[in-house]
């Protein structure tokens, strides 16, 4: 399938427009390490190269990443939830911790309301999927 047209899901990220660059990149790449595992039809086939090099697969459809305040964030989150759409998230305790034992404990540390969110990922039917992100602008 060429462009994003042809798909009846979508994939997207989206971020709070006051990270970093670095923070930006890292909370992306753990984002999308949460969909990978929880949803293995979003992953296509291996790739392999022209010497039959075989790399890991990845995404079968494009990854938005998308960016808003604090709010929008918080508000996505509710939707996302009230519409039982599957996320991860990565919240502003995540940058101090060091391993996944930690980052665990530091989420469950805080109650869903207080979540001080600094991106979460989605997938899941186009349509729901606009819906939770609405307001948010492409990342540029």
């Amino acid at each position: 399938m060429s462009g994003m047209t042809g798909f009846t899901t979508k994939i997207a990220v989206l971020l709070r427009d006051d990270l970093l660059v670095w923070q930006r990149l890292n909370v992306t790449a753990f984002l999308v390490s949460g969909l990978a595992t929880a949803q293995p039809e979003t992953l296509g086939q291996p790739y392999v190269d022209g010497d039959d090099v075989e790399y890991l697969p990845m995404f079968r459809q494009p990854v938005l990443v998308l960016e808003g305040g604090k709010e929008l964030l918080r508000e996505a989150h509710t939707r996302g939830l009230a519409r039982g759409v599957q996320m991860s998230i990565f919240t502003s305790d995540l940058f101090a911790t060091g391993h996944d034992e930690a980052n665990r404990a530091a989420v469950r540390a805080v109650p869903t309301a207080g979540l001080d969110l600094v991106g979460l990922a989605v997938h899941g039917p186009r349509n729901a999927v606009d819906k939770v992100l609405k307001g948010a602008s492409m990342h540029g």
